[in-house]
Formats: structure tokens, sequence, C-alpha cells
């Protein structure tokens, strides 16, 4: 499938399952195959708490990909930004 029709499928679908792909990160950090694989095995309407539990079925890693709002994922965990003295 060529990049624009994959993108073109994938937004048919993200707005079929009730996913808003305008505020979903997740399509920034999926593989087209397997969000596609994901999406198409839901029902319509089945919004992204669904579409996430799927692609965790499947075996994609979802840590930190979800709403922008982060509200259907958990966070990635903060960074220690200090300084560490670098003769230990």
């Amino acid at each position: 499938m060529a990049d624009e029709q994959t993108f073109e499928t994938l937004l048919s679908e993200f707005r079929r399952v009730g996913v808003d792909p305008d505020t979903f990160s997740a399509m920034l950090a999926l593989r087209p195959e397997d969000a596609l694989r994901a999406l198409r095995s839901l029902p319509d309407g089945a919004g992204p708490s669904a579409f996430l539990t799927q692609l965790r079925k499947n075996g994609v890693a979802t840590q930190g990909v979800g709403p922008v709002a982060g509200r259907d994922a958990p966070a990635l965990p903060k960074r220690d930004h200090r300084r560490r003295d670098k003769s230990a």
C-alpha cells in the first residue's frame, strides 16, 4: 500500500472506531500495520481505550502511547535531570 493510501486507511479506521486521529499521539508511535491490525479487529465506536487494549493484546508496546491528554495510558516515568558527579 502506498504511504498516502495507508494514511487515508488509518484515518478512516480511527474514525470508524471512534478514536480522534487529531488528538491521538499513537499515530506517531505505532507502525501502520500494527495500528491497522488492532483497529480492524474492533467494532464501530469502540473508542480509544478499546484500541489501546487491542494493541496490548497484540503485543504492541503502548507505554506512554495514548491521547495527548494521557487519560488512557500510563505516563512515562519522570527523568531525574540533576547533574551527577562523574567521579563516582
